[in-house]
């Protein structure tokens, strides 16, 4: 039996977030920018997701924290940008807790509350050519949306990425369906 020294393993969780949880999530976010150095723009790189929408994302419960011991380390933000889908707007892991599984808990815990809730699907948009990426996100069941079949409402995210600076060439839309497939007992 392997006993974990609390000094330096936290206990990780992923739970929906609470209020008190709210003001740490940008500073998340700038951190795991970070990593994308050279690959988007700098004035993307600085951005964070403002007060406001983490509250109602929070109220609405669309937002889900990875914690460290109580402290959030993580996030994933959910936006319902169609009827039948739910769209994961983002999700960041601080670097110094990356590499542990957490963004795959994040997901897996959006996808298992996408079927709770009813909907189809999720879905994302993403970096095509960033290796933690479009691979990630297609190891856990998602897959491309071509452009050409994309829905009025991620047509509208993906001309919003590009107005902000992001090159349209390097990013790519994703489903994972979740109703009535085998993807769907997987989550659960």
């Amino acid at each position: 039996m392997t006993v974990k020294d609390p000094a330096t393993s936290p206990v990780y969780t992923i739970t929906p977030a609470r209020p008190k949880d709210l003001a740490m999530l940008p500073a998340i976010e700038l951190a795991a920018a970070r990593l994308l150095v050279g690959r988007a723009p700098e004035s993307v790189l600085n951005e964070t997701t403002s007060e406001d929408v983490f509250n109602t994302a929070q109220c609405h419960g669309h937002l889900w924290v990875a914690l460290a011991d109580d402290v959030p380390v993580g996030f994933a933000l959910v936006e319902v940008i169609e009827p039948t889908a739910a769209h994961l707007e983002e999700i960041d892991v601080h670097p110094q807790h990356g590499r542990r599984g957490l963004g795959t808990k994040l997901v897996r815990a959006i996808c298992a509350w996408a079927i709770t809730a009813g909907y189809h699907s999720v879905t994302l948009t993403t970096f095509r050519d960033v290796p933690w990426n479009m691979p990630f996100y297609a190891r856990l069941g998602f897959e491309v949306i071509p452009s050409e079949v994309l829905s009025p409402a991620l047509r509208l995210v993906v001309q919003d990425e590009t107005r902000r600076g992001l090159d349209p060439t390097r990013r790519v839309a994703m489903r994972s369906a979740m109703v009535g497939t085998k993807r769907s007992r997987e989550f659960r």
